[in-house]
């Protein structure tokens, strides 16, 4: 492997208790270890700072919010300069007030804040009660650029939409981050291979059809309601899962990835080059009624 071409990436799986200050504590650790592991792009799970609050819909949930730049963001860019790696940090954002978002903040090496994501599609579904307390977000689809390359973040439910991913890679991205907290009811427990399979699934496909890295953060453990089944992992442009962390236990995830592979996938498979965007106008219609 070309060492120049080369990129470590870190994934962050972990469990979370109440204690704010400890969770923290526990992903500063996470993060200065990987980085030890030579870890230059390190990704946290979606809404790291917390348990999954979304559970139920709680108003004093509001004060979990912070805003960006804000007390964690400035932990977060000193941790990134000291270590010079890039870190992306998805947070409960208080923006205005009674205007919060589901939002990633990505770290360049040198500490500034290279820019933010926020959630786009927001769920609505037992024990994913989002729509209560995110509004979806305006940042549109897009990638920064970063000591290490260029990374785009979509989250969680946004993994199910191909456009995001589309769109994303068409900013520029040579990495799509997911932080996310996916997991099942104990009713669903019978289905949890068949869902984690189509989770994994679908997020292949927009590595092979983009020809990117694609990493998944999930968190990890019980809280509540909810299993949450880890399994975090990075694919490489051809849609093969190149390292997958445990689905039962915290785990920090190291991954290389070559970016010549890149350029050596869409060669191979030029699906950017013959899409035909004169085709696709239907495509910001909800439904195309065949009997309208």
């Amino acid at each position: 492997m070309n060492e120049y071409n080369t990129r470590v990436l870190g994934l962050i799986q972990q469990t979370r208790g109440e204690d704010l200050e400890q969770n923290l504590a526990t992903s500063i650790q996470a993060i200065r270890s990987s980085a030890e592991q030579g870890a230059q792009i390190i990704c946290l799970q979606e809404l790291f700072r917390s348990k999954y609050f979304c559970q139920t819909e709680d108003s004093g949930r509001f004060d979990l919010a912070e805003t960006i730049p804000g007390p964690t963001t400035q932990t977060l860019s000193q941790l990134a300069k000291e270590l010079e790696v890039v870190i992306i940090a998805p947070l409960f954002e208080k923006r205005a007030e009674g205007i919060y978002h589901n939002t990633a903040v990505a770290i360049n090496a040198d500490g500034s804040i290279a820019g933010i994501y926020r959630k786009t599609h927001i769920p609505d579904d037992p024990c994913f009660y989002e729509k209560y307390y995110f509004t979806p977000g305006d940042t549109g689809f897009k990638s920064f650029p970063t000591r290490y390359g260029r990374v785009g973040v979509l989250i969680c439910w946004d993994q199910w939409f191909p456009e995001a991913a589309r769109l994303t890679a068409l900013s520029g991205a040579q990495f799509i981050f997911y932080p996310t907290a996916i997991g099942y009811q104990d009713c669903d427990a019978s289905e949890l291979e068949k869902q984690a399979a189509a989770w994994e699934t679908i997020q292949k496909s927009h590595a092979i059809a983009n020809g990117v890295f694609v990493a998944a953060v999930n968190r990890v453990g019980r809280e509540g309601a909810l299993t949450f089944w880890g399994r975090s992992f990075v694919c490489d442009p051809f849609g093969k899962v190149t390292a997958k962390a445990d689905e039962n236990n915290p785990e920090n995830l190291i991954v290389e990835c070559n970016l010549s592979d890149i350029e050596q996938i869409r060669q191979n498979w030029p699906f950017l080059r013959d899409r035909r965007v004169d085709a696709y106008q239907k495509l910001i219609r909800i439904y195309d009624d065949p009997h309208a």
